[in-house]
């Protein structure tokens, strides 16, 4: 900081003092790299102005502090030499608008850069050192959920957590990154950035980040080069280091596997079933993605069936495979009306309620047999069940909990599959 302000100090009187110079004005990036120009507005700002005439020279302490990229460098003071317009470099002694100029600057400005990748080398390896250690070096900007105390460790922001943990819980309870996300948006919820704007992918990557377990993988991306400080995610190009226990969880470990695990089962149904993705149901649309053909394997998808006569008109689900080819019947299965969907659902869960004991004894040893997934489903389910009664109307949070799918068997027949491996058949016909 120092050094900032007595070099803009230097330079201002170094120019009024002298009787040829006229000041055009000081430009100065504070604090800023110059291995690349992207983010250096004041030395864009005095490139425009040079080709705007605005400036007939430039003085500059020494070639780090003009750039310590010599391919910049270099184009730089050609393009102001084309405008007339002389760099000086004091500490180097070089006028560019001299014969010896360019062929000094383009010597010394290598040995710049070789400085600059000398010192990102240096820095790498301090970074990778804390790492080996153990030691977090994590920016919290993005990072919904903690802040950074005084010594800069992670804590908990309470308001935050809460977030957190109710987008665990809805994918835990059936619903998608793209429903949760506008559930979220619905109920005005703050991002980190202070809006009510949520993506899908954000949704994603809180519930695969381990930190929210209280755990830590450390240099998931790497800088790939120096100059251009671009960064990938790291494949095995570096070392990684994984540090349990580094910071106070937000989530349980056991909730998070689960989180894992259930994201695991989605991935394997979409591959089995044929579709996009997993993350289709939404308020309008609960079955999207969940109503399974049981001829083809294939899901249903949902048409309207239009008539003059509004009363004829209604809402129906046909196979994916049915029409595949234009001009050409193929999967033979037949269409099932909208209304018999939401009914089946109705009559299983009033099944449940009606022989809760027989479901709740399951439930409890799946309790103490099954994976993170399966227990925690178990336990969500007895807390669902044990206090509750007979619905008279669908529910998209209980259908999002309890059903994994619904498969049609032709007109007569549907088998509705729970998420806890049990399947319930449904006369179609009396719905």
């Amino acid at each position: 900081m120092s050094s900032f302000e007595a070099q803009v100090s230097y330079y201002t009187n170094f120019i009024e003092r002298n009787p040829d110079f006229e000041c055009a004005g000081i430009y100065a990036d504070e604090g800023i790299s110059g291995t690349n120009t992207k983010k250096r507005e004041q030395f864009n700002r005095m490139i425009e102005d040079c080709k705007a005439g605005k400036i007939d020279g430039i003085i500059t302490k020494s070639i780090s502090r003009f750039a310590r990229n010599t391919l910049d460098c270099l184009n730089y003071v050609r393009q102001l030499k084309d405008l007339g317009i002389g760099v000086t470099f004091e500490k180097e002694n070089i006028f560019t608008l001299d014969s010896k100029g360019e062929v000094l600057l383009s010597i010394l400005s290598s040995l710049a850069q070789d400085e600059s990748r000398s010192i990102s080398e240096n820095s790498t390896w301090g970074i990778r050192r804390r790492f080996e250690q153990g030691r977090l070096f994590i920016n919290t900007t993005k990072f919904i959920g903690y802040d950074k105390d005084k010594n800069g460790n992670l804590v908990i922001n309470k308001k935050q957590a809460e977030i957190v943990r109710r987008i665990y819980r809805e994918f835990l309870d059936g619903k998608g990154a793209n429903l949760i996300a506008k559930d979220l948006e619905r109920d005005r919820v703050s991002n980190w950035h202070g809006k009510a704007k949520w993506y899908e992918s954000s949704i994603r990557g809180i519930l695969t980040n381990e930190k929210y377990k209280g755990d830590a993988l450390l240099q998931k991306t790497y800088t790939v080069d120096f100059l251009s400080k671009k960064r990938a995610d790291n494949t095995g190009q570096v070392p990684q280091y994984y540090v349990e226990d580094s910071h106070p969880a937000i989530i349980d470990k056991e909730m998070w596997e689960a989180a894992q695990l259930e994201m695991k089962r989605r991935k394997a149904y979409v591959q089995q079933h044929g579709i996009l993705m997993f993350e289709y149901a939404s308020l309008k649309n609960p079955f999207a993605g969940r109503v399974v053909c049981g001829s083809c394997g294939r899901t249903f998808g949902r048409r309207v069936w239009n008539s003059t006569d509004d009363r004829l008109r209604r809402m129906v689900w046909q196979c994916s495979a049915r029409y595949e080819v234009k001009g050409r019947k193929g999967c033979d299965n037949k269409h099932i009306d909208d209304r018999v969907l939401y009914q089946a659902f109705v009559d299983v869960f009033n099944a449940i309620v009606e022989n809760k004991e027989h479901f709740m004894a399951k439930w409890e040893e799946r309790q103490r047999t099954g994976d993170a997934l399966e227990r925690y489903k178990a336990r969500q389910f007895i807390g669902i069940i044990a206090g509750a009664g007979p619905i008279a109307e669908f529910d998209i949070d209980l259908y999002c909990a309890f059903v994994e799918k619904t498969t049609v068997m032709g007109r007569r027949k549907l088998i509705v599959s729970l998420l806890d491996g049990t399947d319930v058949e449904c006369d179609a016909t009396s719905l």
